[in-house]
């Protein structure tokens, strides 16, 4: 009563029930809630990303024999033989899940673009434990893959297990997906805006006002969770650089360029060796010990082709190597993550990109050097862009990778050059191939998504959701005359013919039987004979675009819906101007969401 008393003193003229209705209207604000559950997310991501880094790291500690605070990738070379053994055990445990799951008739896990995309941000928590825990036995045990695809499930799981908890409505699910992913990559990074940007660009899909301060909200308390854990930032050392003139700009544009063939060449080889291993193994849990053998082998000649590659990293940018040296590296780690991948360890591309990047770039300068000995390139600025630039083509996001060497390096001047190569290399992965790795990997399954914008709403807007049940039909043996008795001229305007087992033949329309039988004529004939669309119908099971392609083909206003394409037993009739109207309403939804005008809403 004391508090209440005192707030009516500030607000003068206001009761107790206006105070509490317009207390609750604050509290319940949509935007207000939102940043909040944000801040939540962020918070969880953090404490994720710091767990499993802490884990896998360990790990290396113990079955690499490293110094405490090592990388394995920064070694240069193995302690002993035996250590080559260690990613073959690795195969064995992944090869034990992939059986275990297997047997459990598991599907395979959703990631946060396919959700996005296609389930309305919906993860399945049981899926986001599977992918952590083979990307922590991947990694941990040697695999060259990176821990982010982890890191991002991790968040963006638990972000969509809260939301629809608390029963939010389908785009905020999404957009809590977004901070989640964005949580666990700043959390990893050390770089909330790197985060934020990956959140819109990779897995939301599109940048929007309205999730501006949920986005941001949770990457930068994820970044701030992970730092007071004790999270390991990701510094590029770089000295001050001299104002970069316009003309300077030419080679590493063209540096762009390369990094987007290479980029592609790269998706196109993990691809080509997934297609590859079922023919050196036909049993799913052989292939990672097979990918651990050759991985092992891999690790004998350097130790820099192993796990995500931190180490690694920043040895090749503090260090200048032979071109020879690091072609043969970047070719090495190239088939290592490759047959990681192929052979069924799991993770994903996204910090094997930023290494191989600053190898394509130190290539660059030794081939430019040997081609145009005139042409002055630092070495180190080289290396950023490519790892900008490769990592672009591969994982997509170019404002993300940008903003990743701006928190990075601290260095603006640099930000101007690495933004106009990453721009070029994602316009030409765009525009020649189409897909990031994730987008592509999909496509090799027989999705159509290339991103994460949501088309879930129109798979999920099926003829079935739309038809009317109420069709009338007619045998198509029946007599004009017949038919005339059954439906009077105006009664209506369509109807279905089938045949004696109520299998479709055709569209009847009324007033055309009446229009081409002559006055007084004989109305023996079939009413069969006037079926038009004989071969043009719908399936409860088509979605609106399919729907929509049907009629546009056919150009009927009408179309029968019948059981399947082989049966053919009518079940409704669909018009298309009732299809076009639901599309527009949903379009119009949609857009609503994008911009943040829908009002808010739970149980949706």
């Amino acid at each position: 009563m004391k508090t209440l008393d005192y707030a009516q003193r500030l607000l003068p003229g206001i009761g107790p029930r206006e105070f509490a209705r317009r207390t609750g209207t604050l509290l319940h604000a949509r935007g207000m809630a939102l940043v909040a559950l944000a801040c939540i997310v962020g918070a969880i991501a953090g404490v994720l990303v710091t767990g499993i880094s802490w884990i896998v790291q360990t790990l290396h500690w113990l079955l690499f024999g490293l110094a405490p605070g090592a990388r394995l990738s920064g070694m240069f070379s193995l302690s002993t033989p035996g250590q080559a053994l260690v990613p073959v055990v690795g195969g064995m445990l992944i090869g034990l899940t992939v059986l275990f799951l297997r047997r459990g008739s598991y599907r395979a896990p959703i990631d946060p673009i396919e959700a996005n995309a296609l389930h309305g941000g919906r993860m399945s928590l049981t899926d986001t434990i599977i992918v952590s825990l083979q990307t922590i036995i991947s990694s941990g045990f040697g695999a060259s893959v990176g821990l982010e695809a982890s890191y991002t499930q991790a968040g963006s799981g638990v972000a969509s297990w809260l939301a629809r908890t608390l029963r939010l409505r389908r785009a905020d699910v999404r957009m809590l997906v977004g901070c989640g992913s964005a949580g666990a990559i700043a959390a990893a990074f050390d770089a909330p805006l790197t985060g934020a940007f990956y959140g819109f660009e990779l897995i939301i899909g599109v940048y929007s006002v309205a999730q501006v301060a949920p986005v941001l909200a949770s990457a930068l308390t994820a970044s701030l969770v992970a730092g007071m854990l004790g999270a390991t930032p990701f510094p590029v050392e770089i000295d001050p650089l001299p104002p970069l003139a316009a003309s300077q700009y030419l080679p590493f544009i063209v540096l762009g360029l390369v990094a987007g063939v290479a980029s592609i060449l790269t998706m196109r080889l993990v691809a080509l060796t997934e297609q590859l291993f079922p023919l050196l193994s036909p049993n799913p849990v052989v292939r990672p010990v097979v990918g651990g053998v050759i991985v092992g082998l891999l690790g004998l000649v350097t130790p820099q082709v192993l796990g995500g590659g931190h180490g690694a990293l920043h040895r090749e940018l503090a260090m200048n190597y032979g071109l020879a040296v690091v072609s043969s590296l970047f070719a090495l780690k190239l088939i290592a993550s490759a047959v990681s991948l192929g052979s069924g360890f799991r993770g994903g591309l996204f910090f094997a990109s930023l290494f191989l990047g600053v190898l394509l770039g130190k290539i660059f300068v030794g081939v430019s050097a040997l081609v145009v000995p005139w042409l002055q390139i630092d070495p180190t600025v080289a290396a950023v862009v490519g790892m900008t630039s490769l990592a672009v083509g591969i994982v997509g996001g170019p404002l993300t990778l940008t903003f990743l060497t701006l928190e990075s390096s601290g260095n603006l001047t640099l930000t101007g050059v690495v933004l106009a190569a990453a721009i070029v290399s994602s316009l030409v992965v765009r525009e020649t191939f189409g897909y990031s790795f994730s987008t592509w990997r999909f496509h090799l399954r027989g999705e159509t998504i290339r991103s994460a914008h949501d088309i879930g709403w129109m798979r999920n807007l099926t003829v079935g959701s739309m038809m009317r049940s109420d069709a009338r039909t007619v045998d198509a043996s029946t007599t004009v005359e017949e038919f005339e008795k059954q439906f009077p001229l105006g009664s209506t305007q369509r109807v279905v013919a089938v045949d004696g087992e109520g299998r479709y033949v055709g569209m009847l329309l009324v007033a055309d039987i009446y229009a081409e039988r002559p006055a007084g004529g004989s109305g023996a004939a079939s009413v069969g004979s006037f079926a038009k669309y004989k071969d043009a119908v719908l399936v409860p099971t088509m979605n609106v675009k399919s729907a929509a392609d049907t009629f546009a083909r056919v150009g009927s206003e009408e179309l029968a819906v019948v059981s399947d394409f082989m049966d053919r037993k009518v079940v409704g009739l669909l018009t298309e101007k009732h299809l076009m109207r639901r599309y527009a309403e949903e379009m119009e939804k949609a857009s609503r969401d994008i911009s943040g005008d829908a009002p808010w809403k739970v149980g949706g």
